[in-house]
């Protein structure tokens, strides 16, 4: 097991002894008491995590003999069969973590001690600070502070470590207190072994019984389960005479994204799926990346066939699983995927990344955000590949997950093009297929400078809407948003690959002729003096009264400007407790409609039917999804209507 002694700074020989060859007691320092207590009591959330830093020590001292034995063929280390072992003993209090790796001298030994001795508090955390990439170890032990989580459990530890090819081995022993004794061991096997003598075990504290063997093979399983080595534990039970049955292996080694992609087969990748993402289904696509240079990292990521049941819940826990060289960090790694992909799963291995020195907690540094512009421009550029070549999967996957990649329209600016050209939409042209901005694009009428749009509850709401009239009868393809996030994510983008999006509902439309035109401002004329008197009479309800040219069967429809808040808008603020401010829209008159001439005549006669003008104007607000003020005077108007006509 090793520690990085290279990290730390020697102490002198009369503070540690470092001359002598007999066993000696040393006192810590006071500044080093007070930081040993910091990392035992408040440094690590959770007390399993010691066992993972004293098995990951343990992999740096067996992946150092490897390389120092390739480089020293004199060395004279034993090879053969390097591996971590775990012994539990339940009547002892025990457990032993022991290794057949590098090993550490005395003097290495007494430098890790010195790391904590000699710096102190404020002088540790600085040179952590200012330590530059070039100068940064690798990231398992690089802060030589992993080895004391060990106080978290234990009363006492003892490491007893021989380096490979020494005759000499080391006893370090400690309370984690005052002082810790380091003497000679003449006859101690090449690695380390710490020993632990347990606490009691505390379950209101959450110190579990790290005696017991299936305690030790759950935290193997959750954090080292892909280290490189295999961990061992000594078979439990009484073995049946003649049995052959060796120690047990705790951990699978089976990091799928350290493999070559033609070695692993499908269903191992389902059943690494289901692992990392509780989903009983197989994925509904794979993603490999790989990054080599500057930094570099592994990712093996999964999309979902269903949705993920807490997908649209807001406590719902997001992220990948992080990884440090094959050891693992943190379960949902939000930082390395936006909230709008939570329903990615899968893994992302580092081989160096900037953590706190607890391994729990990610600093955002430049590695962090080019790791996860390049997870999301991948995730994204396999949507959009799938629904050009395999467009049944695209069709699931859009589906299941589609409304939540659509909330990156609004948060995720630096892609929305991509995020854009990846969706798909409902559509007028086929009532059973989606279709994409792209294809809408290459069906849009000639001279048509925009793509349209509107948003609704539904796609029946949005086609019996008088909006959709002219668009109808003229064949003008319309997109019909009805998710909730359309409501939002329409006002914040510009357009898509340069045609900007303009909703039927909204502004002005024309699509006359110029025909058309020519007769529309005669009747501009014509029915002017009834636009003006309607908006006196609902000039607390509307701000303009005009004629229309979206209309061809319905008597009037109410519009908004551009950036009018919608009638659905309204109603979501509402649902969320907010009373929206109000906003006076417009209402547009068919000029060829009987109830609107009639109004003209009546008018003109100089008969009052400012009762039918509050009826129209109620229909409108009816149609277009939106709550009328007063129900009771809009029957009370209706039934009058109905029993004179009768």
């Amino acid at each position: 097991m090793s520690t990085d002694p290279s990290t730390s700074q020697r102490t002198d020989s009369a503070e540690t002894g470092g001359g002598t060859t007999g066993g000696e007691t040393i006192e810590f320092q006071a500044e080093a008491r007070q930081l040993l207590r910091l990392m035992i009591h408040s440094i690590y959330s959770n007390k399993d995590v010691f066992l993972r830093e004293l098995i990951s020590n343990a992999s740096d001292a067996l992946d150092k003999l490897r390389l120092a034995a390739y480089q020293d063929k004199d060395l004279g280390a034993d090879t053969e069969d390097l591996h971590v072992e775990l012994v539990p003993d339940a009547e002892g209090r025990t457990l032993t973590v022991r290794d057949n790796g590098i090993g550490m001298t005395r003097d290495e030994v007494v430098d890790l001690i010195g790391t904590i001795a000699r710096s102190g508090t404020a002088e540790l955390l600085a040179k952590l600070r200012e330590a530059g990439d070039d100068a940064r170890q690798e990231l398992i032990g690089q802060f030589g502070v992993g080895f004391y989580s060990s106080f978290m459990v234990a009363d006492r530890v003892e490491l007893v470590t021989c380096k490979a090819g020494a005759g000499e081995g080391v006893r370090w022993t400690s309370t984690g207190e005052g002082t810790y004794t380091i003497e000679p061991v003449a006859d101690a096997p090449q690695g380390t072994a710490v020993i632990l003598h347990l606490k009691a075990s505390d379950a209101e504290d959450q110190l579990h019984d790290y005696a017991d063997p299936s305690v030790l093979r759950r935290i193997v399983k959750t954090y080292s389960d892909f280290i490189t080595w295999p961990v061992r534990m000594p078979a439990q039970g009484v073995e049946e005479p003649g049995s052959e049955s060796g120690p047990e292996t705790l951990n699978s080694m089976k990091a799928l994204w350290a493999r070559p992609q033609k070695d692993v087969s499908d269903e191992e990748y389902a059943e690494f799926y289901r692992h990392v993402s509780h989903d009983w289904q197989e994925p509904l696509e794979t993603i490999r990346l790989a990054a080599e240079g500057t930094f570099e990292y592994q990712a093996l990521l999964f999309l979902p066939k269903v949705a993920p049941m807490d997908l649209y819940m807001r406590e719902a826990r997001r992220g990948v699983q992080l990884y440090v060289r094959r050891v693992f960090i943190m379960d949902d790694c939000e930082a390395l995927v936006p909230e709008y992909l939570r329903f990615v799963k899968g893994v992302v291995d580092a081989a160096d990344l900037s953590l706190n020195v607890s391994r729990e907690i990610l600093q955002q540094d430049r590695q962090i955000s080019a790791i996860r512009r390049r997870l999301v421009k991948k995730v994204l550029s396999v949507i959009g590949a799938l629904r050009d070549t395999e467009p049944e999967k695209y069709a699931t996957f859009w589906e299941q997950c589609g409304r939540a990649l659509k909330e990156g329209l609004l948060s995720d600016a630096d892609n929305r093009d991509t995020i854009l050209g990846a969706s798909a939409f409902a559509t007028t042209h086929d009532a059973d297929a989606p279709t994409s901005l792209a294809a809408y694009k290459e069906r849009m009428h000639e001279g048509q400078d925009a793509i349209y749009y509107m948003t609704g509850d539904s796609r029946t709401a949005i086609e019996a809407s008088p909006h959709m009239e002219a668009f109808r009868d003229k064949g003008y393809e319309v997109l019909l948003l009805t998710d909730p996030v359309d409501e939002v994510w329409v006002d914040a983008v510009d357009g898509f690959d340069g045609t900007p999006l303009r909703s039927i509902a909204k502004g002005q439309v024309d699509l006359q002729t110029e025909e058309e035109k020519e007769e529309a401002a005669a009747k501009q004329t014509e029915f002017a003096d009834l636009c003006t008197w309607m908006g006196e009479v609902l000039t607390e309800d509307v701000k303009e009264v005009r004629l229309s040219t979206r209309l061809t069967t319905s008597p009037a429809v109410l519009v908004g400007d551009e950036f009018d808040m919608t009638p659905t808008l309204e109603k979501m603020y509402r649902a969320m407790g907010q009373e929206p401010p109000k906003v006076k829209r417009i209402l547009e008159l068919n000029p060829s409609h009987p109830l609107v001439t009639g109004l003209r005549d009546a008018r003109a006669a100089g008969k009052d039917e400012s009762g039918t003008v509050e009826l129209l104007h109620g229909m409108a607000l009816l149609a277009e999804g939106g709550e009328l003020a007063d129900p009771s005077r809009f029957v009370g108007l209706l039934a009058e209507r109905l029993q004179h006509s009768l």
